[in-house]
């Protein structure tokens, strides 16, 4: 208790306990927002492609971040081909702050 008064009463302490409280709120936002990015409509199967939309064109940092997850096959404009996605990890690619939609990978596509 004694060390949380401290805090409180000194500038260094309430930026520490302010960034600390922001970082606790945009980790929050991203669990929330995330299974909304899911579209519904996948096989049931453990191994999965999807489609994933971003708002810009993806960059090389991107489709390093994806090659995580699994292969990327291809972009077109703001969209990602990502095949072989372990159906766990969907939550885990939606809570990158960058990702817009996840969909499944039509046949053909």
């Amino acid at each position: 208790m004694r060390l949380l008064r401290q805090a409180l009463g000194s500038r260094r302490g309430l930026i520490l306990i302010g960034l600390g409280a922001a970082w606790l709120l945009w980790q929050a936002w991203i669990f929330a927002t995330a299974p909304a990015k899911i579209a519904a409509g996948f096989p049931d199967r453990q191994r999965i492609n999807a489609l994933i939309t971003l708002p810009f064109a993806p960059e090389r940092f991107h489709i390093l971040v994806f090659q995580r997850y699994g292969r990327v096959s291809g972009t077109d404009g703001t969209r990602v081909e990502l095949r072989g996605i372990d159906r766990s990890q969907l939550g885990a690619i939606a809570r990158h702050y960058w990702v817009r939609r996840i969909e499944p990978l039509q046949q053909g596509g």
